[in-house]
């Protein structure tokens, strides 16, 4: 099946006022795991071009903190609880800029994060790899005891060696396939929960 750009979930993005049509990736994956509830603070990592920002920033609510980052501009959001900045996730210092700004530990870190493809099976599944490293990293080092990771990664990348990994620093991690994911796309995604701080 060829790949629709303006399909169901596309049209009812535009309709609802969300960014993209993954916005309903997340709304489907909240409902079914909680990652995200009032008040928390969420970091949102590869952000652009915001449709996962809207979200957060809606369950999380005026109570709450959303922080997204990405390496392309990110046009505001309303809500003085959202805010968005550039940054390269794989940088060295990258961490430290994203604790800085979050001001304390963080409840929950999404990471919707992909690579540009090459169309070179290995090469994109390596970086694809990478980024999703580099997503844990962040979220080992930003998260509050008990908090949540949900994170984007691709068939053909080793999975169960992340599932594994997984397991030594969250109580749960599974793969979940979402509804708006597009037919035919490799994505998955992981939702980590019960984070072990120190671990």
């Amino acid at each position: 099946m060829s790949y629709r750009p303006q399909d169901g979930f596309f049209r009812k993005a535009k309709r609802e006022g969300y960014r993209s049509r993954a916005a309903y990736k997340l709304l489907e994956m909240n409902q079914r795991f909680r990652v995200i509830r009032a008040g928390q603070v969420v970091v949102d990592l590869g952000a652009a071009p915001g449709g996962w920002l809207q979200v957060a920033a809606e369950l999380a609510g005026p109570r709450g903190r959303v922080l997204g980052f990405d390496l392309q501009p990110i046009q505001p959001l309303s809500g003085a609880h959202v805010n968005a900045f550039e940054l390269d996730l794989l940088a060295p210092r990258a961490v430290e800029r994203i604790r800085a700004l979050a001001d304390g530990a963080v409840d929950c870190v999404l990471s919707d994060m992909a690579p540009r493809l090459s169309g070179i099976r290995d090469a994109d599944n390596e970086r694809a790899l990478e980024l999703t490293r580099g997503a844990l990293e962040i979220a080992r080092a930003i998260l509050k005891p008990r908090g949540s990771f949900l994170f984007k990664t691709f068939t053909g990348v080793d999975t169960e060696a992340l599932l594994k990994e997984m397991a030594g620093c969250f109580q749960t991690a599974q793969r979940v396939r979402s509804a708006a994911t597009r037919k035919g796309s490799s994505e998955i995604y992981v939702v980590a929960k019960g984070f072990k701080a120190g671990r």
